[in-house]
């Protein structure tokens, strides 16, 4: 009784779930299909010529390899953030747990702008990096450092629980039956970890793909060279092609699908694999 009783707080099964598909259909499924919808009205040749256009198709290896270079850098630099906060404690350590989280409020423009005056050729940081022949601003370099500073909090954010409720007795134990740091880490924490940080990866990933305002100004949109997939988007859209714009919008939706499907299958299959699955 008490069994039902807690299961009857939200109203029944089938209302429940009618409210949700509703909701999923209003905010998700039905805008996804206008889109698909509005990128095939101008049929399947017109389609084809604007997704398979040499800069179109450039901006697609650009946006999606940026973002996964940037996902797997952030993977490596959060976890070992979210570890030192959680670790240890040293003067100033939540000021910089606070920190992380300034992506998440700074607008993208003025993080773009940020970026850019820091690293352009007069900028604090770039004007060093001139003379040694390393150009940030402008070019696909500074798309990445933009794409790995937005994506970094989602990494730390998703990992930093995991390690709070992993317990050290677990490290003190490995260590114990002779089993020396890296060995610990690579047999017994990393695998507890790696759910986490796969959704961690995800996110960042994803994020990184649809970003705009934080890369439009660093990026210098270069044509075959620094022109993001989003900015293809709004150029089109800015010359009244909808059916253009959302063709690229249904390239680049199949192909983050496929992404996260397979991220979220390898997250699915590391859960089970180490028996935490749900």
């Amino acid at each position: 009784m008490a069994t039902l009783s807690k299961n009857k707080i939200f109203p029944g099964f089938n209302l429940s779930l009618g409210y949700t598909l509703v909701y999923l259909s209003l905010i998700v499924l039905i805008p996804i299909s206008a889109v698909a919808f509005k990128a095939g009205s101008s049929g399947f040749d017109h389609f084809w010529d604007v997704v398979s256009a040499p800069r179109v198709v450039a901006s697609y290896q650009l946006s999606f390899g940026l973002s996964l270079i940037a996902g797997f850098i952030n993977a490596i630099f959060g976890l070992m953030l979210a570890w030192v906060l959680v670790r240890y404690n040293f003067l100033g350590k939540k000021f910089i747990d606070a920190l992380v989280d300034l992506p998440f409020a700074l607008p993208t423009a003025v993080t773009g702008i940020a970026l850019t005056a820091l690293y352009s050729k007069n900028g604090w940081i770039g004007q060093y990096l001139e003379p040694l022949g390393i150009k940030v601003a402008f070019t696909p370099l500074g798309i990445l450092i933009a794409l790995i500073f937005i994506g970094l909090p989602f990494v730390v954010r998703t990992v930093q629980p995991i390690l709070e409720d992993l317990e050290t007795e677990l490290e003190e134990a490995s260590a114990s039956l002779g089993a020396n740091r890296w060995q610990t880490f690579h047999l017994v924490i990393l695998p507890i970890l790696l759910p986490a940080l796969l959704t961690g990866f995800a996110l960042a990933f994803a994020r990184a793909v649809g970003e705009y305002g934080s890369v439009i100004f660093i990026a210098g949109n270069i044509p075959l060279v620094s022109e993001i997939t989003p900015l293809m988007i709004i150029t089109r859209l800015e010359q009244y092609d909808y059916s253009g714009a959302t063709a690229i919008a249904v390239v680049m939706l199949v192909i983050s699908l496929i992404l996260l499907f397979a991220i979220n299958a390898l997250q699915a299959w590391t859960a089970k694999r180490t028996g935490r699955s749900r």
